[in-house]
């Protein structure tokens, strides 16, 4: 190694080793209590059921629930932290300290171009960020396996879950890593550009969560006349329900919001057929993640080609 990796991995190697520190602290927490619940589930012979209606709940599996969810909601917020983090404190000095301090100016001394000052620098960051979010994302899920969708959750799409794992958390730390990279070389400034790159991450991962339904259609589970309805179990329930006329029109469960004899008259009395329950299945959870992924990719890859494009200018 040497030239621009050299001096790349001398400028963050401090960063890298700490970030490396924390995260196999991490790992040795999570198998050491992964490995206490999964004996936990052995000696008590807790049945493992999924969702809201699984019909196995216990004071045991109670416990199980309160021991572990507290904790790996816990993790799932370092995770989801995990791209404010590299983008404030990673992303935002990258260059933003070396325009405002002027050691840039040394680097480029030595015969390295911008450009390949900038990709060294930034290669390195993010491949650590791309390991470090990953393993982050991994311990979460793996933690989470055991006990997930069960009783009163972690469920999938809780944010704690959905934001902490898969492909969508190892985008976004590359989001905030571009994010924080860009406001440094706009701002020129260290501190400023880290308040940008919280607030980027922060606001596109809210409107992200706030249009994740719209993203899929939800699947509608239909019921005919007053057969018992379909368990919601681990599926995301959209609030959708209510009842269906033989034209397949739907209308809303106000309507004839009773049970048993009288939900029966009620719907000869409209001229119901069925009943509808519009719900995002547990297998939506990889199309919505691959979604958000691409969403958030494109955004870093806009950012970064704007860093590019200034350099390039020599606005520096």
């Amino acid at each position: 190694m040497r030239g621009a990796h050299w001096l790349a991995w001398r400028q963050q190697r401090t960063l890298i080793l700490t970030a490396a520190l924390v995260l196999l602290a991490c790992a040795a927490y999570v198998w050491f209590r992964r490995t206490e619940m999964l004996a936990f589930i052995d000696e008590r012979h807790i049945t493992i059921c999924k969702g809201w209606n699984g019909g196995c709940g216990s004071q045991a599996t109670e416990r199980l629930l309160r021991d572990n969810s507290d904790p790996i909601r816990a993790l799932a917020t370092l995770s989801i932290a995990f791209p404010v983090l590299i983008g404030a404190f990673w992303g935002a000095p990258l260059i933003g300290r070396e325009l405002e301090s002027g050691t840039f100016k040394l680097a480029l001394t030595q015969g390295i171009n911008p450009l390949r000052w900038f990709a060294a620098r930034f290669g390195l960051a993010a491949l650590c960020s791309v390991i470090g979010s990953a393993v982050l994302a991994a311990l979460v899920a793996w933690w989470w396996s055991p006990i997930s969708n069960m009783l009163d959750g972690p469920y999938w799409y809780d944010g704690y879950i959905f934001n902490a794992t898969g492909p969508a958390a190892i985008a976004c730390a590359l989001f905030g890593l571009a994010a924080g990279t860009a406001a440094g070389l706009l701002t020129r400034r260290t501190l400023p550009a880290m308040g940008v790159a919280l607030a980027a991450v922060a606001v596109v991962r809210l409107a992200l969560t706030f249009v994740r339904r719209d993203w899929l259609s939800p699947t509608a589970r239909v019921t005919p006349g007053i057969v018992p309805k379909i368990p919601v179990g681990s599926a995301w329930s959209t609030g959708q329900f209510g009842y269906i006329k033989p034209s397949g029109a739907e209308e809303g469960v106000m309507n004839c919001a009773t049970s048993g004899a009288e939900l029966k008259q009620c719907m000869a009395e409209h001229g119901y057929v069925a009943r509808f329950h519009k719900v995002h299945p547990s297998s939506d959870f990889w199309p919505l993640q691959w979604i958000e992924t691409a969403v958030l990719l494109s955004l870093a890859a806009a950012l970064i080609a704007l860093t590019v494009h200034r350099l390039r200018a020599r606005h520096m």
